[in-house]
């Protein structure tokens, strides 16, 4: 799981309207000692903090392997556990500069390019184009760039979005600016960030340096990114200002205009921008994801797919020498989703128990480094059918015996009413987001399966009682650090709750007659689910209808 930042609490309340429990048979029981077992083992410091690519994440993979098959689960690729990808990392060499008006902009001085994967030099000199926001979703309102020819050009545009757009709304259309840029024929990308608010210190955005980045190679050994731009970057204020000499309209005007709540369009900004980039330094690794299949009970949904997923790998060591401890262990980032993970595998496939619908369970790699593991697993599928609903096991707090959830995309899809009854059931509450500015929908391994069309969830222990400033407390404290280790006081009664109401989530996604829908309203369903059958959102009236 990966945080922005740690967000300002808000209170938890319940969702209306939440449906009764449905009359089913008892769930199988689940052991706190057996859900502590996992945990116990991949938080090791022998497993180094299982980044992936090392020796511990093996170590890790191939524990997770082991417990499938002593479940007695079908291996999930051509006979075998693993499905093998191929990664290069990469990092920038030199300094990228960019030229604008006779003014030369390096990196860190008012500009910050992003480190893109490439063995040659990379020189560009292109007219370039302002394009409002940079937005291109129809199916959103925004068609920024209507009437703009950018062939060949460099786009800039406003970093954000509009403002009273929602928070994963906003975070998806935010993270699809190069796409569009590329879509239309642009050869780069440039956004422009704010001029700092009153009161601050002023200084200038732009950043010092790029952070190395991760991809997985394709069958051609072609490194797989999210755009296919020769280059993408961030400027500041003052830096952008020298983009519009002599532009029909100034940055500060479009400013004032964006924090009023309008949309700037577009024009031909009269400079021409020249980039020189070096080429970068790669480093191959590969790393493992771990599949595992238990087959269905019924022959006319033997190719509709439930995915379980939970990533398996975490940061590694994450302290330089000499710091006491080194090692970012992971235990509940996300060694509590793994051990949910085996831990419904364990009770779906206890004798006569098995569910309608087959089930993938799943332990990615590289969900640290940008989700790649599950990417590579949405785009290379290990099944014939289809995956018709996704349930993302991604860092459980367990600190704590959480009393409500939050269900990150049930609001999206006929998973919401499946969550709500599973959560009754458990005497569990469902509770809103509290950290909207984290988009957290967007953020996890679910959200590639959502890209491929299909509709996902995944559970957030909640703020309720305890439950903020001990979900809080982590994030200011053991995230992402050493401190996330089997020191932490982890409440393993309430892991093994966690692990039973996704149990119970999944196994109705996989006993219904009608797979999961997307509603007909959701962004992510028209944006995705384009051609799928949508339903109507309860209370709205109306049946299923193609989309």
């Amino acid at each position: 799981m990966k945080f922005v930042a740690l967000a300002a609490p808000i209170a938890a309340l319940l969702l209306t309207g939440a449906a009764a429990a449905q009359d089913a048979a008892p769930a199988p029981a689940f052991s706190a000692e057996a859900f502590r077992s996992h945990v116990v083992f991949l938080a090791d410091d022998a497993l180094e903090g299982r980044e992936a690519g090392t020796r511990g994440y093996e170590i890790a993979a191939r524990y997770v392997a082991s417990e499938f098959e002593g479940l007695g689960l079908r291996p999930g690729v051509n006979g075998g556990w693993f499905q093998p990808i191929q990664f290069i990392r990469y990092a920038q060499s030199g300094t990228p500069t960019l030229t604008v008006g006779g003014h030369v902009f390096a990196q860190g001085q008012g500009i910050s390019f992003r480190a893109r994967p490439s063995s040659a030099a990379t020189a560009i000199d292109a007219p370039m184009v302002f394009a409002g926001y940079g937005l291109d979703a129809p199916q959103a309102g925004f068609d920024d760039y209507a009437g703009l020819d950018v062939r060949g050009k460099i786009v800039v545009a406003l970093a954000g979005t509009p403002a009273d757009l929602p928070s994963d709304v906003a975070a998806d259309l935010n993270a699809e600016k190069g796409h569009a840029a590329a879509a239309r024929g642009a050869t780069g990308l440039i956004l422009v960030s704010p001029p700092p608010a009153a009161g601050s210190n002023g200084r200038r955005r732009g950043g010092g340096g790029s952070r190395p980045g991760t991809a997985w190679l394709d069958a051609e050994g072609h490194p797989y990114l999210d755009n296919p731009l020769p280059f993408t970057a961030t400027a500041d204020a003052a830096t952008a200002e020298t983009f519009f000499a002599r532009a029909p309209r100034q940055l500060g005007a479009i400013f004032a205009e964006a924090g009023r709540g309008g949309h700037p369009h577009g024009f031909a900004l009269a400079q021409n921008g020249a980039v020189s980039i070096a080429a970068s330094e790669n480093t191959p690794f590969e790393s493992r994801n771990v599949i595992a299949i238990l087959p269905g009970t019924d022959r006319a949904l033997a190719h509709e797919y439930v995915l379980l997923m939970a990533h398996l790998d975490h940061i590694g060591i994450c302290r330089p020498e000499g710091a006491a401890d080194r090692i970012c262990n992971g235990a509940m980032d996300n060694a509590t989703g793994i051990s949910t993970l085996i831990e419904v595998a364990r009770a779906m496939s206890q004798p006569g128990n098995r569910p309608r619908r087959p089930v993938i369970f799943a332990a990615v790699t590289a969900e640290e480094k940008g989700l790649h593991g599950s990417e590579f697993l949405a785009r290379n599928p290990v099944v014939d059918g289809r995956v018709v609903g996704v349930v993302n096991l991604d860092m459980p707090v367990l600190t704590y015996d959480f009393s409500d959830v939050i269900a990150f995309g049930a609001e999206h899809s006929t998973l919401g009413p499946i969550v709500q009854r599973a959560a009754a059931r458990m005497h569990v509450a469902l509770s809103p987001d509290p950290l909207p500015q984290e988009s957290l929908f967007t953020r996890s391994d679910h959200f590639e399966f959502v890209k491929a069309g299909v509709p996902s969830v995944f559970l957030m222990t909640g703020f309720a009682g305890e439950g903020r400033q001990r979900f809080t407390d982590f994030l200011a404290h053991q995230y992402h650090s050493p401190a996330d280790d089997l020191n932490q006081a982890i409440d393993w009664q309430a892991g093994a709750r966690f692990a039973q109401l996704n149990y119970l989530i999944a196994r109705e996604i996989a006993d219904g007659d009608q797979a999961p829908m997307w509603y007909a309203d959701s962004f992510f369903g028209r944006t995705f689910g384009a051609g799928q059958q949508h339903a109507q959102r309860p209370g709205s009236g109306g049946e299923a209808a193609a989309h």
